[in-house]
């Protein structure tokens, strides 16, 4: 599934960028290979959580879309109705790992501040936090983005799904620093560390990075969950 969302990125990038040069020909051109895109998406069953997440997203990105187009939000509604009930109706997967009947199950932990508490999946709370947050997959590319993110690259969220990485903090700082920090996240490792970026008014701003290892229900990292926070908007705040 993440084939198709990088290749719909890159189509929406082509298309962005046709549009800039006023190519209407070109335009046209990409524009005949968005909606098999988009049907292929929605006609891929996903396998894991993250999958779903990503396609439900998806739906929504579409109706907030063609919002002033009353057909189309009705049709995508009812294909994400459908959606919901293939993964969470009465004949739906359950996703729920399954606990050993001999282990004596723990309570739930409490919650504990600065930790994502496995609430990743929320997007009510993600696209609500004024801190840029993140999901990167195991190949660097983003999975996920919240508006405080998106709107930090200048990228809509959409457009950012599949793009590695470097694309936006450049080929020299992803080698020397974010590679080697998410390959110790990827092994497992909860890394929270400080660096400085520059300001839109000049100068620098500290920005603290906490990255959480991202596991399927089989315990496998499949990803890591970035939380940016600006230091210097929290000290003037207080």
């Amino acid at each position: 599934m993440l084939e198709l969302f990088r290749a719909f990125s890159l189509r929406c990038v082509q298309i962005e960028e046709a549009i800039r040069l006023g190519d209407d020909q070109r335009v046209t051109a990409l524009d005949r290979h968005v909606e098999p895109l988009v049907e292929a998406i929605l006609a891929c069953r996903a396998v894991n959580l993250l999958e779903v997440y990503m396609q439900l997203q998806f739906v929504s990105h579409l109706i907030s879309q063609d919002a002033d187009d009353s057909a189309s939000v009705t049709e995508h509604t009812s294909v994400l109705s459908y959606l919901l009930d293939r993964y969470f109706g009465a004949h739906g997967p359950d996703w729920r790992v399954p606990s050993p009947q001999d282990v004596r199950i723990e309570p739930p932990p409490a919650y504990v501040p600065d930790t994502d508490n496995g609430q990743f999946l929320n997007a009510v709370i993600l696209e609500s936090l004024p801190d840029r947050v993140a999901v990167l997959t195991r190949d660097y590319r983003y999975l996920y983005s919240n508006p405080a993110n998106s709107a930090h690259l200048n990228r809509k969220p959409m457009e950012l799904i599949g793009r590695h990485l470097s694309e936006f903090i450049g080929e020299e700082r992803f080698a020397e620093c974010a590679k080697h920090k998410l390959d110790a996240c990827f092994a497992g490792e909860q890394i929270d560390y400080s660096y400085e970026r520059s300001a839109d008014s000049g100068g620098s701003r500290q920005v603290r990075c906490r990255m959480s290892p991202l596991r399927d229900a089989g315990g496998t990292v499949i990803g890591a969950l970035l939380v940016m926070e600006d230091l210097d908007r929290l000290s003037q705040a207080a």
